[in-house]
């Protein structure tokens, strides 16, 4: 190659990458501008939140709420900053408050403080401040899981028992008249040593049984962290919620009712006893959390299904993994994608940490983690780069920080290999089935090396077909992967293998029918992977950069390239819109060969 060529050659790769690096929603199928809105999901005002809240903490603000003899404290200026902040981001008031205060939550402030006179609570304050009227735990949503419910569940089974007397340890009509509703009982051993805990165990553990019943009942997988949650809120809204309790569970003064309704809806979901913050390893008392998590629900308002979404990408901070999809390993749609904000947070909040050794933690953690890396680093940049639209700071610099890099890196190898192969004649479908191959292969090599890890067995998916319209004739079936996937599977579990067709189209409804109910491990094993290529819309370079590269090289016309880069990345286009964002891309890396 002479000093020509390798100049052209040169030129092309930088005008490819640029162009493609120029607006991130050209790098996702996914509808990122409109995530700024709050359309559809709420990720962007939890980043902006978090960016919003490591500048107030860093410059000696206090989270504390506390039990003063005064109007205003540091906590409402932190809250009403932050839940700004969400709304700017699309989200409305009663969203914008749950963000706000969890989040507030999660860097130290309290959930409450407090006797009647002066009395405070997390929750009830971001609601005021964001100026939304109080709701009931029957009208919050759970989070989308295929279907959802609502509080609904856990408050009629908690009321259920109650009427029937056997809710509470001492019935109301057995108090001595004059006793019951004062100090007698509220500060007294029938209240604090029988009633309120009695009350508060059995209750979240009613309510929980119940949420985990009526998720399966509609279908939907028992979600432990949301059953739990909802569980625990079901009875604090009747019981006096921060009421001290026998010294059993707690040293007096330190322990509340809310701690033990939290304590029975853990037992009763079956989480783990404890937590630990991914990166920093901060341990967390998971009865604590999802009583504190409990109070905050029921006087936040009324979050709709994307605030409680939200709320549940908030909690994967925990490296156990109890909710949430955004913190990976499995690369979700963006509109899940702040996870790694809140961890990047609470990292910034550490000594002597700054924006770069926490992203240098981020890098390490997601390169370490992921099914597929490079995905889940431009998922972190484009989310990172998008929501300093709404507001910047020391959390999206961060983002931004640990994950240029990598893409700088990805948009490069694609862009050099796609010059030099079409170059060497090879067509640029070619290229882009084989980028997408490639991207089936490691998700499946590195999905199964943390299968095998988390199972204590030998665990191995391989698909050998992933193809389009598995029972449907419409176009939208035929054109995209997603939408009517016809999946074939070998699946290795421990000593045994076995292989299936139509995974989705037959052998789920199958199994979850009960035909052939011995497959169901394989399943189990299968699902991540399978929803990681499914859901590989998320991040669309291979098809992108291999178009523009073409258009930038006089090959084919932008719309060309993109059209046919989109029809042979199955993978990759896997719902509509990546000929769009290939196509703008491609434009603007030939007007930048022209001048």
């Amino acid at each position: 190659m002479d000093k020509t060529s390798d100049q052209q050659r040169e030129k092309v790769i930088l005008a490819s990458v640029m162009a493609a690096a120029s607006n991130p929603g050209w790098l996702t199928s996914d509808r990122v501008e409109a995530l700024t809105g709050g359309h559809g999901m709420l990720n962007i005002p939890v980043v902006a939140v978090c960016n919003v809240i490591a500048t107030e903490l860093r410059r000696g603000v206090s989270p504390e709420v506390k039990f003063a003899d005064a109007v205003h404290q540091p906590i409402d200026d932190l809250l009403a900053k932050a839940i700004k902040v969400a709304k700017d981001g699309g989200a409305d008031g009663a969203n914008a408050a749950l963000i706000a205060a969890t989040i507030l939550y999660l860097v130290g402030a309290n959930a409450q403080v407090g006797i009647p006179a002066g009395n405070r609570k997390l929750g009830s304050s971001a609601r005021m401040i964001a100026g939304v009227s109080r709701s009931g735990l029957a009208a919050v949503p759970t989070a989308k899981m295929n279907n959802k419910i609502s509080g609904f569940a856990a408050v009629s089974a908690v009321y259920d028992a109650m009427m029937k007397g056997k809710l509470s340890p001492i019935q109301g009509r057995d108090i001595p008249e004059g006793v019951g509703g004062g100090v007698m009982v509220g500060h007294g051993a029938l209240g604090e040593d029988f009633i309120f805990p009695g009350m508060a165990e059995k209750g979240a553990a009613i309510g929980t049984k119940a949420m985990m019943d009526a998720m399966s009942g509609a279908g939907m997988p028992s979600q432990k962290f949301l059953s739990a949650l909802f569980g625990a809120a079901a009875i604090l809204e009747i019981i006096h919620p921060d009421a001290d309790v026998r010294e059993e569970y707690g040293p007096y003064g330190k322990v509340t009712s809310a701690y033990v309704a939290g304590l029975s809806a853990v037992r009763t979901a079956g989480l783990p006893e404890k937590l630990h913050v991914r990166i920093t390893g901060k341990e967390v008392d998971t009865g604590k959390l999802i009583g504190d998590l409990g109070l905050i629900l029921k006087d936040i308002g009324g979050p709709t299904v994307i605030g409680i979404m939200a709320l549940d990408e908030i909690i994967s901070v925990f490296e156990e993994g109890i909710c949430g999809a955004g913190a990976g390993p499995v690369n979700p749609p963006l509109g899940h994608v702040c996870g790694d904000a809140v961890i990047a947070l609470l990292c910034l909040l550490e000594d002597g940490s700054t924006e770069q050794s926490v992203a240098k933690a981020l890098r390490e953690r997601r390169l370490a983690t992921s099914f597929d890396p490079d995905t889940a680093m431009i998922a972190m940049n484009i989310i990172g780069r998008k929501a300093t639209q709404v507001c910047n700071g020391p959390v999206t610099d961060a983002l931004i920080i640990a994950s240029t890099p990598v893409l700088t890196r990805v948009l490069y190898d694609r862009a050099s290999r796609t010059y030099d192969e079409l170059s060497a004649g090879k067509s640029l479908g070619d290229i882009v089935r084989e980028l997408d191959h490639e991207r089936q292969l490691r998700v499946e090599k590195r999905g199964a090396e943390a299968l095998t890890r988390a199972k204590g067995k030998t665990v191995k998916v391989h698909f050998t077909r992933i193809a389009k319209g598995a029972r449907r004739s419409s176009k939208m079936a035929a054109r995209w992967l997603a939408f009517d996937p016809a999946l074939d599977a070998e699946v290795t579990l421990g000593d045994e293998t076995i292989r299936m067709e139509g995974v989705i189209n037959a052998v789920v409804p199958e199994v979850a029918q009960g035909i052939g109910k011995e497959r169901a491990p394989f399943l189990s094993v299968l699902a991540p992977i399978a929803s990681e290529l499914l859901l590989a819309g998320n991040v669309i370079v291979n098809v992108t950069v291999p178009a523009v590269v073409a258009a930038a090289m006089g090959k084919m016309s932008p719309s060309d390239a993109a059209l046919e880069a989109q029809t042979a990345g199955i993978i990759s286009a896997g719902i509509p819109g990546t000929k769009a964002k290939a196509e703008a891309a491609a434009l603007v890396a030939v007007e930048t060969m022209a001048l």
